[in-house]
């Protein structure tokens, strides 16, 4: 066995290997998703290409696809056992549902005052 790979093995076999050149891919992905967000804000949302309206439900998107590579590689939620990660997971849905309805329930309270 050579002491230079950095893979992870536990009985039972529910953790794969986590190689460096899967974790330079898995940075590359959020690298590329940062890169895409701030072309959105920086260039298209202030020159009118793309409307603010559109834009943050973009935001959002992208924010949670890197949120789920950042839990499923870096904090190895992927390769856990399916109860542990719906332990996890079904609880921040919750939490992003209630993130959803209180911000469109303070647009409607915002717009009575106006």
């Amino acid at each position: 066995m050579s002491t230079d790979t950095h893979e992870v093995h536990h009985e039972g076999g529910e953790h794969e290997t986590m190689t460096k050149g899967r974790i330079l891919k898995v940075a590359g992905i959020l690298s590329a998703i940062t890169a895409v967000e701030f072309v959105i804000a920086l260039l298209l949302v202030p020159k009118g290409i793309i409307p603010i309206e559109y834009a943050n439900p973009v935001y959002i998107v992208l924010t949670l696809f890197k949120a789920f590579y950042i839990v499923a590689y870096f904090m190895h939620l992927k390769f856990e056992k399916l109860g542990l990660a719906l332990a996890i997971i079904v609880p921040i849905l919750f939490i992003i549902g209630l993130i959803l309805v209180l911000t469109n329930e303070s647009h409607h309270w915002v717009n009575l005052r106006g």
